[in-house]
């Protein structure tokens, strides 16, 4: 018993290594996984890294193609839909409902300027990654461990979805001020209007997002 609720644990542990690579940019979708680079790099047996597959893949993170092995999925009209439909409930009512001494308001704030040195050097793979600090931070605000656990699911989901653009300043650099206006509003007790601007934000960023996806479906 004790043994399968260590590889139990195990497994998590790795899924979430791997579910964070693709949160921070370093697996793209479309990325071929090796079986064998995988588990010699995370030092981990090739039955613990299938069962890691299976969970990513029901999270829809992976996907299996018969005799060709495991691939970091590819998001589709569907997905993108979902994922923005499920980040408007969750983000603008946690704006909605904060208050500006919240703890997770100082890591908006270090977000935010994280992403304004990067953007001095065009990292912009940096960047999306500090834009997806300060969302997981505004779902923070919420105090509930299930929705955090949510978004981060979603925040990998997210990140393969922006793959989908071949530049990335795009999709990035105008919002990194927008993000400073939603938690300058916050700091201001405007509440509603930071959820308000986060709706237009969202918005906004899904029409992007699928412009993107269309172009790369006709290209391909």
């Amino acid at each position: 018993m004790k043994k399968d609720v260590s590889s139990q644990m195990l497994s998590e542990k790795i899924a979430e290594t791997i579910r964070q690579k693709i949160t921070v940019g370093e697996l793209a979708s479309g990325t071929r996984l090796s079986e064998t680079a995988l588990s010699e790099q995370l030092d981990i047996s090739r039955n613990t890294l299938r069962e890691v597959f299976r969970m990513l893949t029901q999270e829809g993170l992976l996907r299996y193609e018969p005799n060709r092995g495991v691939y970091v999925a590819v998001p589709d009209m569907a997905a993108i839909l979902d994922i923005y439909r499920i980040r408007r409930l969750i983000e603008c009512d946690a704006l909605n409902h904060a208050y500006p001494l919240h703890p997770a308001v100082a890591k908006m704030s270090a977000a935010v300027e994280e992403a304004r040195e990067y953007r001095q050097t065009s990292d912009w793979r940096n960047v999306g990654t500090a834009n997806m600090k300060f969302h997981t931070a505004i779902v923070e605000l919420a105090d509930s461990e299930r929705l955090t656990r949510l978004y981060r699911n979603i925040s990998a989901e997210l990140r393969l979805v922006f793959g989908h653009l071949n530049d990335p300043e795009i999709l990035y650099a105008p919002y990194i001020e927008k993000n400073a206006h939603i938690l300058a509003l916050l700091i201001d007790d405007q509440n509603a209007q930071a959820a308000r601007t986060m709706t237009e934000y969202l918005e906004l960023s899904e029409r992007t997002v699928l412009a993107a996806w269309a172009r790369h479906k006709q290209s391909s």
